[in-house]
């Protein structure tokens, strides 16, 4: 599940266990787990909901002072969405974290430089995980955008490639940008070597 900046902390620290939606239909199944910047959310109940059932408890859950807040979060509503309340509590930590700080034996390594050369392959812009782990590398912290523009491409897609690495646990996300994990760093520098 996607959250706004302002409610990372308060998943963190699990202050925010609730969320509300507007969706055409449920996103979520109760009991499965998602990831997010605090590390893995599992959902507990998702119910639909009219608005006036938001309370101002509910809303402080969901990290609002109060229903009419939560409300004006939400934007207006449409006749082909329904109102969600999801509650959910923070499980633990995303694998990926851990992943990205084990550095890998030799056989780990061999199996992620030839997932990259897949990756590689089949790319339509051509290979590009060496060069984008390069750049996170030597400008950590860097708006995505700003990186994007550095190959010229699209901000959109070049997150996606980006979210490729994170899956192997070779770049870590930040509150702005990216950095290189310690598992990413060993890969750079076979790849380097």
């Amino acid at each position: 599940m996607r959250f706004t900046k302002d409610a990372w902390d308060g998943l963190a620290d699990e202050t925010i266990t609730v969320t509300f939606r507007r969706w055409k239909r449920c996103q979520v199944i109760v009991g499965n787990q998602y990831r997010s910047t605090a590390g893995m959310l599992e959902v507990d109940a998702c119910d639909v909901i009219d608005e006036d059932e938001i309370n101002d408890v509910d809303a402080q859950k969901a990290g609002r002072q109060s229903a009419a807040d939560a409300l004006d979060q939400l934007g207006p509503a449409s006749q082909d969405t329904a109102l969600y309340r999801i509650r959910f509590h923070l499980a633990g930590p995303d694998p990926r974290t851990q992943l990205a700080i084990t550095v890998p034996n030799d056989d780990e390594l061999a199996d992620i430089l030839e997932r990259l050369a897949r990756l590689d392959a089949r790319s339509s812009h051509g290979a590009w995980t060496q060069a984008v782990l390069q750049v996170i590398h030597d400008q950590p912290a860097v708006r995505a955008p700003d990186l994007a523009a550095g190959f010229g491409r699209e901000t959109k897609p070049f997150k996606l490639d980006v979210r490729k690495l994170k899956g192997l646990g070779l770049t870590q996300s930040q509150r702005v940008g990216y950095n290189i994990s310690p598992r990413g760093q060993a890969v750079l520098d076979a790849l380097n070597s």
